[in-house]
């Protein structure tokens, strides 16, 4: 699939941009969260216009490129021209956080098996292991009320939301935000280990919970973890592992 690079047609900031969402995406098919095509990842454009950049519906996560993202409005119409289709319906649940937070640059959401069977518990995330603590320190739920496409489920998903940077779909599966890409991209690395350990820990013998206490000083931990750097202390090292797998999402 031939696509003409838009790298001449935008400016430098937001090329850089794409090609950290192109690359995103691509890490998500690589460590097998995709759900064919039928979750997205947004990223807010700098300035006052609130563009986001989305991805082409149709295509595979291992499929997109810096190019092929497509630049969209708030409503999710074009911004720039694109051959590609985009999934209004699928923008909602986007669009409700990003119209709330300011903060966050990056919402990603994923359908992955055990995001999903956690989300189904009416426990929801237990204090199991050293991931879920991350999780708990800044976890917030919103109960499911069918597929996403409703206009009128934005200020109730809103106000469950909050200031959480992880959110639980109830029955749907899982959803971070981040001041970056990169931010938003490790959050929910740990939000499905989190998720993968719990079910594993649930086939086994009797529970042990962490500790409330060291819930709350979690927020110092990650701080002390990533040299106050969140995100961008791994990401080139991710960038380096697609890079070695393949550098096509670059075009």
């Amino acid at each position: 699939m031939h696509i003409p690079s838009l790298k001449d047609q935008v400016s430098a900031e937001e090329w850089q941009l794409r090609v950290d969402l192109a690359a995103c995406y691509r890490l998500v098919a690589a460590y097998g969260w995709s759900d064919l095509v039928f979750t997205h990842i947004s990223a807010r454009l700098p300035g006052p216009e609130h563009h986001f950049l989305i991805n082409p519906y149709g295509l595979m996560f291992d499929e997109i490129t810096a190019s092929s993202l497509v630049k969209v409005d708030q409503q999710c119409n074009k911004v720039i021209d694109s051959p590609f289709p985009v999934n209004p319906a699928g923008f909602v649940i986007h669009s409700a956080v990003h119209a709330a937070r300011e903060d966050v640059q990056c919402v990603l959401h994923t359908h992955t098996r055990a995001g999903v069977a956690v989300s189904a518990q009416r426990c929801g995330v237990l204090p199991l292991s050293q991931q879920s603590t991350f999780v708990l320190a800044s976890l917030a739920y919103h109960d499911y009320e069918g597929v996403a496409f409703r206009d009128e489920e934005k200020p109730r998903l809103q106000a469950d939301m909050g200031h959480a940077n992880f959110l639980m779909l109830r029955n749907h599966g899982l959803l971070t935000v981040g001041k970056s890409i990169a931010d938003a991209f490790l959050s929910m690395y740990t939000f499905e280990a989190t998720c993968q350990i719990q079910l594993a820990a649930q086939a086994g013998g009797e529970l042990v919970h962490v500790n409330p206490a060291i819930v709350s000083g979690v927020a110092e931990s990650m701080r002390v973890q990533t040299g106050g750097l969140g995100g961008a202390f791994v990401w080139p090292s991710l960038i380096r592992k697609l890079d070695r797998m393949d550098e096509s999402y670059k075009s």
